[in-house]
């Protein structure tokens, strides 16, 4: 069986670059996890797994590790496009029931914008698994409303890369992350 992660930190970065490949290691460098070889996952935050700070996470990559991930990408090489990507965080009260992560990435939106919407997808998954009745056309800030009265969910929180594409054509790549990481990875041991 495999382990289950512990917890979770969100790190983002902006990379630039003629080749689109090297665009996004540049992002992966500016996130600080370029070293790593990630694996996406999808949406579900343990039970009891802890939000850390970015730094306190990086600290325990080594690497080469097989390190798992839900990964916002968002690129482009035209000229001042609006590029996003963005991961949302929403955990229960009652650590023994798990919570939601979302990505979401495109082009358009400011940062406020897709980190709102992030943050509202994570918290919109957790808020129906918890049986909470609200208006899904409700604006996300009267939303939140409604999870926070409801007493269920803890916490919501989102992190988010956005920039413009180079002026010059270049690609540009915008990475948002959420990273997993497991018991043993942080007190010193194998992941």
């Amino acid at each position: 069986m495999f382990p289950v992660p512990t917890h979770v930190f969100l790190t983002r970065g902006v990379g630039v670059h003629r080749d689109q490949l090297t665009a996004f290691e540049f992002a992966l460098r500016d996130a600080d996890i370029e070293q790593q070889n990630l694996v996406s996952v999808s949406s579900i935050v343990p039970p009891g797994c802890r939000l850390i700070a970015a730094a306190e996470g990086i600290e325990t990559l080594r690497p080469g590790e097989i390190t798992f991930c839900v990964l916002a990408r968002a690129e482009t090489n035209e000229p001042r496009r609006r590029i996003h990507a963005s991961v949302g965080l929403a955990r229960p009260v009652d650590p023994a029931i798990y919570g939601y992560v979302s990505e979401y990435h495109g082009f358009g939106m400011t940062e406020s914008e897709s980190g709102d919407y992030a943050e509202d997808l994570a918290a919109t998954m957790l808020a129906t698994t918890l049986g909470i009745d609200f208006d899904s056309n409700a604006a996300w800030n009267e939303r939140r409303k409604v999870y926070e009265a409801s007493g269920h969910v803890f916490d919501s929180t989102s992190i988010t890369a956005a920039t413009e594409g180079d002026s010059e054509g270049l690609w540009t790549c915008a990475v948002a992350v959420a990273i997993f990481r497991f018991e043993a990875s942080m007190t010193g041991g194998a992941a």
